[in-house]
């Protein structure tokens, strides 16, 4: 097959590429262009550990061909952060409220959890659990997790022990 021609805009800087076209998104991003916190797990999109943001939705990476991103705005955990290195409010809830434990799933949930705060600002804790559960994590039993999502939303925790962090989408 002949490689295709790509131009993405990649954490807001535009890429120009030759792709195999059977390249999936995942692995364009991994090899290609050195962005390796899109994790790859299971490569059949059940564990979220490859999940960027595709237009401002969460997606699969791994279930992506690279070419079918021709002309869109992709983030992926890199960039995520503020320009200046400053963690997201996602990301401090994630470090604040042990939302972590090994990290291998971490960059998926945290730009699910990105998307998800977006589109609903104010969820309960069973929205919460509901928009994480295409995300796995074998290490954590996922309480920090909806603590980290809880926290980044400005709720508090029902016993008082979370600080309240304020979630402003950028």
């Amino acid at each position: 097959m002949t490689d295709v021609e790509i131009r993405v805009r990649i954490n807001g800087a535009t890429r120009h590429d030759r792709i195999p076209p059977r390249l999936t998104l995942a692995d364009y991003l991994r090899e290609r262009c050195g962005l390796t916190g899109t994790h790859l797990g299971c490569e059949h999109g059940v564990c979220g550990a490859c999940t960027v943001l595709f237009d401002g939705e969460a997606v699969r990476a791994c279930l992506i061909f690279a070419v079918q991103a021709d002309g869109a705005e992709l983030t992926t955990i890199e960039g995520i952060a503020g320009a200046d290195g400053e963690l997201s409010p996602v990301q401090a809830a994630f470090r604040d409220e042990h939302g972590l434990q090994c990290g291998f799933c971490t960059p998926g949930f945290i730009v699910s959890a990105t998307a998800f705060l977006r589109e609903n600002p104010t969820p309960s804790d069973e929205e919460i659990r509901e928009a994480i559960s295409g995300n796995l994590c074998r290490c954590t039993g996922y309480q920090g997790i909806v603590r980290a999502v809880r926290a980044a939303a400005g709720e508090h925790d029902p016993d008082g022990s979370v600080d309240t962090v304020t979630a402003n989408s950028t």
